[in-house]
């Protein structure tokens, strides 16, 4: 006796999908293999810059140190909140798609963790105004020349990953699928690494400097 098989409904389906989405190993999915190849490369080029501050730190006798701007230290808070906001997006935004509730798109997440990133851009700019009045440019002494050139080059992969959250909100409101590889949690890796980065490199600084 032959078993009938019933269709099964559309929303259904569409969370099953969506479980086995999710469910995927990262390393098979082709954006996390790309975004962490990302990293790495960011990450040795650091490294390489690491050591060329040290190296030029220890064979110049004109190597001047300096006091760090205090707002660094609120703009590492501010960079490792928006760490937060953005995992708590996540989390609802997965909880929806996996789940086929019917709750509102976590906007006020993204939104925080945007205004959070801007507010970090501008705590680097205010830090830069600081050496400005103290008479530290990017020529001045080999120190503040690492100094800009560590907080520059960081600044700008920060702007990089601002461009990809809002890329990443502007796919999940269209309600793309939740997927392990999707580009809501391939820029939350990004991002993620930003902020562990830059406390790496304010240790460095503050040691350094």
């Amino acid at each position: 006796m032959s078993s009938v098989i019933y269709p099964q409904p559309a929303a259904d389906a569409g969370a099953a999908r969506a479980v086995r989405s999710a469910s995927r190993p990262a390393k098979a999915v082709p954006s996390y293999t790309a975004i962490w190849l990302v990293v790495g490369s960011i990450s040795m080029s650091f490294a390489a810059l690491t050591s060329a501050l040290i190296v030029r730190q220890d064979i110049g006798m004109d190597w001047k140190p300096f006091v760090l701007p205090p707002i660094l230290y609120l703009n590492t808070l501010v960079l490792l909140a928006s760490s937060v906001t953005l995992e708590v997006a996540r989390k609802e935004l997965a909880a929806t798609y996996l789940r086929s509730e019917t709750r509102p798109h976590p906007r006020k997440w993204f939104y925080a963790t945007l205004a959070l990133a801007l507010l970090f851009v501008l705590g680097q700019f205010l830090a830069w105004r600081n050496l400005a009045a103290q008479g530290l440019f990017l020529a001045t002494n080999p120190s503040s020349s690492f100094f800009y050139l560590f907080t520059g080059l960081h600044g700008l992969h920060v702007f990089g990953g601002v461009l990809g959250l809002l890329y990443a909100n502007h796919r999940s409101m269209r309600g793309l699928r939740f997927a392990a590889g999707g580009p809501l949690n391939v820029a939350a890796v990004y991002w993620h690494f930003m902020a562990i980065l830059w406390v790496y490199l304010l240790l460095i600084l503050r040691i350094r400097m």
